[in-house]
């Protein structure tokens, strides 16, 4: 006689829609405050829709998408018990990247990937994509939370996002206008921001316990847990507005994975180079964030490798032509931004070069 089947659900199997349905529940507040008014409907639908409307009156409308993760970032933030601020991580590393063409964001979507669903911990995850979403002036629209039970342990999760932007195409901007003698501004970071996250936990992390982490480090001016977790900062909504005041700005690098070194050249034709004022041992001009420097000395990294690894105390870096200088630090100030002056373009062959002495 054949075996009877066994009744085993969904729940059985490791998947529960039930509190699914609630974390949707807990996090609807939060996502309807980033609405913009050309969000059409609100979530639960198949699709999410943006009306295009309000943008028929530019010449040659260009959409501009991009998407990102968060990464070794998110194991420190499990560890830490900490996931209320890993949502600014992601929409900063999504948004930011569409801004050095000039975009505006518009609307963002987010990925939750799970071990086991509990309402209120991606609650917590979508809170802070909703915060950096509102930094950045653009709409949360609609997202995807899986729950993996057997391909996840429970308390693991990982994060994807995508933004859409939009920009006119005649008010494009990037490497095409950049010159050699054109100035290079920066601006400060917060911290190590996103990238570098498998080194910081392999040197500054890893052996060490929670408390450990969470005790006041003299070093650092607060503990570990709170440098390293610091969220990114998300410089989009300011610098659209600055470029919607008419700042003359040629390009513009998001200092991210790699660091200046990789990063910057992005932003340069194939015959101009970068030229950092470095400052040797003495340092730049800028600050760099002390947990940037702390976690470089326990790696034993030298400047070189520092450079090609973290953002160095700069997040964003703007090009302009030198008689160009003074309005857009005008513009950006006017945004609560302040740049400062990280160094020149020189002829060369798209490559980002150092200058290490003190002048």
């Amino acid at each position: 006689m054949a075996d009877q089947p066994k009744h085993v659900t969904y729940a059985d199997a490791g998947v529960d829609v039930d509190e699914g349905a609630r974390a949707v529940d807990c996090i609807k507040d939060a996502v309807k405050a980033t609405n913009r008014p050309e969000v059409i409907g609100g979530l639960g639908g198949f699709g999410s829709c943006f009306s295009m409307k309000g943008f028929k009156d530019m010449e040659d409308p260009v959409l501009v998408s991009g998407t990102d993760g968060v990464g070794t970032k998110l194991a420190i933030a499990q560890l830490l018990d900490r996931h209320d601020t890993v949502g600014e991580d992601l929409v900063a590393m999504c948004v930011d990247d569409v801004v050095p063409i000039g975009a505006e964001p518009l609307f963002f979507l987010d990925y939750v990937a799970i071990g086991k669903l509990r309402a209120e911990h991606v609650a917590q995850i979508v809170k802070g994509i909703a915060n950096g979403c509102k930094k950045s002036g653009c709409a949360l629209v609609g997202g995807e939370m899986a729950e993996h039970p057997g391909v996840m342990n429970p308390d693991d999760y990982d994060l994807a996002g995508f933004v859409v932007g939009v920009v006119d195409r005649p008010k494009m901007i990037g490497p095409e206008k950049v010159k050699a003698g054109d100035v290079i501004l920066g601006l400060a970071s917060s911290g190590i921001h996103s990238n570098g996250y498998s080194l910081v936990r392999k040197v500054a992390i890893e052996g060490r316990s929670v408390e450990e982490l969470e005790a006041y480090n003299e070093e650092l001016g607060e503990s570990v847990a709170d440098a390293v977790m610091r969220p990114t900062t998300i410089y989009a909504g300011q610098l659209i507005r600055a470029l919607h005041a008419g700042a003359p700005i040629h390009a513009m690098a998001h200092i991210t994975g790699g660091g200046i070194t990789e990063n910057l050249n992005r932003a340069l034709p194939a015959d101009v180079d970068a030229l950092v004022y470095r400052g040797g041992e003495a340092g730049p001009a800028w600050s760099i964030p002390p947990i940037i420097t702390y976690v470089s000395r326990l790696a034993g990294l030298t400047l070189t490798e520092a450079y090609k690894t973290f953002n160095m105390g700069v997040g964003m870096s703007i090009i302009c032509a030198p008689e160009d200088v003074d309005a857009v630090t005008a513009a950006l100030r006017a945004e609560d931004l302040a740049p400062f002056v990280m160094g020149e373009c020189i002829p060369g062959t798209g490559c980002v070069q150092y200058r290490d002495d003190a002048e």
